[in-house]
């Protein structure tokens, strides 16, 4: 779908790079070539009557770039 083969993932906060590399081979069935992980922090966001600040939760993200083959982003029904 992308020239560059870089697809990116929101995964579980505890996992690394070697279990996002495994779950990406089995489930799509391509060859992972890299696997980069970033924590993204939260963002303040104002919430009820008296506009107090709640914090989002962080969230990682997985940048995987494939070797060969492709990610069907939007497969057919």
């Amino acid at each position: 779908m992308t020239k560059s083969k870089v697809y990116s993932f929101v995964v579980d906060s505890y996992s690394n790079k070697h279990a996002v590399k495994q779950t990406v081979e089995t489930i799509y069935g391509v060859k992972v070539a890299s696997v980069r992980v970033s924590i993204r922090k939260g963002k303040e966001k104002r919430v009820g009557k008296k506009m107090q600040t709640a914090t989002r939760p962080d969230y990682k993200i997985a940048l995987v770039t494939l070797k060969s083959g492709e990610i069907d982003i939007f497969p057919k029904a």
